[in-house]
């Protein structure tokens, strides 16, 4: 048997954002700034709300903590985590640890954050991938409006981001039909919108990513890229050119098409600082990437991955 578990309800399209009703008393999570944060805010139309505007990008457990510290006993009715996939991650944790339901709307297209039960966050300064039911939102918003105006860098990273996520989750052995319907038609869609320059198709094409993927795994593109974001690498970027050798490895029938939107969108290659067996022993560590994965991983084969990706060995 399969099961497929997904947002109990998802607002998408255009006027998403503010058309969606939003509970008074709310606690709004976000890493952007006032200037940007008032008037995503005023977009919405929310009113009776707290904001924490302090998370960090790439964040960790302690981010988690403050919020709760911060607001558990003003008793807010809901969390919403408006942002990236940082300020996801953390409304996911700290809705569950404070017993509250969850709002995710997404500002970047990449994460597919909003509708998965995944949350990945930083324990002792490394990268670590949580998966369980309590992660799901109660109620997900999508709006293309969030694109005018996002750093060409951030949306590209983004969509790259999409893009490894639907391949990478079409190639999990946790897969099923289904999925890898969704994922096929994600990766389908975001390819169209990179090659011809088509940008409000992403938000799109995201969360059918966000829906098949988040129902499997992603596995060696992701696992490899993990010892590039510990260096501060951005993650999206880092999957240029690891979920390229990671498809190059798996014979994955989107190498071909993924090579080209990572030509299309502009990626440099890599460097690594850590040495690179080093790097392979805690690629190696990453078992809910690596054991998904459809052919098995040898340290070897981390190794020449990564040299790999060095070298520009695409």
């Amino acid at each position: 048997m399969h099961a497929v578990k997904i947002p109990k309800i998802i607002n998408f399209g255009k006027n998403a954002l503010g058309e969606t009703q939003y509970p008074k008393n709310a606690l709004v999570v976000t890493t952007a700034p006032p200037n940007i944060s008032g008037k995503w805010l005023a977009k919405m139309g929310i009113q009776d709300y707290m904001l924490y505007d302090k998370v960090t990008p790439e964040p960790s457990i302690d981010d988690v903590k403050t919020v709760i510290a911060q607001f558990k006993d003003k008793n807010p009715s809901v969390l919403i985590g408006l942002g990236g996939g940082s300020s996801m991650d953390v409304v996911k944790y700290a809705s569950a640890e404070m017993g509250k339901q969850k709002i995710l709307i997404p500002t970047t297209f990449g994460t597919g954050a909003e509708m998965t039960t995944y949350c990945v966050l930083k324990f002792d300064g490394k990268k670590k991938l949580l998966r369980e039911d309590k992660f799901l939102a109660d109620m997900a918003v999508v709006d293309f409006y969030f694109m005018d105006g996002t750093p060409e860098q951030i949306i590209k990273n983004s969509v790259c981001d999409a893009c490894a996520q639907a391949t990478e989750g079409y190639d999990s052995k946790l897969g099923n039909e289904f999925t890898r319907t969704l994922c096929k038609e994600a990766f389908d869609v975001l390819y169209d919108a990179i090659m011809n320059d088509k940008p409000e198709n992403y938000p799109y094409g995201s969360m059918l990513s966000g829906m098949g993927f988040g129902n499997c795994s992603t596995t060696l593109g992701h696992a490899l890229s993990y010892v590039f974001s510990n260096e501060g690498v951005p993650h999206g970027y880092s999957l240029s050119s690891c979920t390229t050798v990671a498809h190059k490895f798996n014979k994955s029938i989107f190498y071909d098409r993924f090579k080209q939107i990572v030509k299309k969108l502009g990626f440099e290659k890599l460097d690594l600082k850590a040495p690179v067996d080093v790097a392979a022993e805690t690629v190696m560590t990453d078992r809910g990437h690596l054991d998904p994965n459809p052919i098995p991983v040898t340290k070897e084969d981390i190794m020449k991955c990564l040299n790999d990706i060095k070298s520009g060995n695409l």
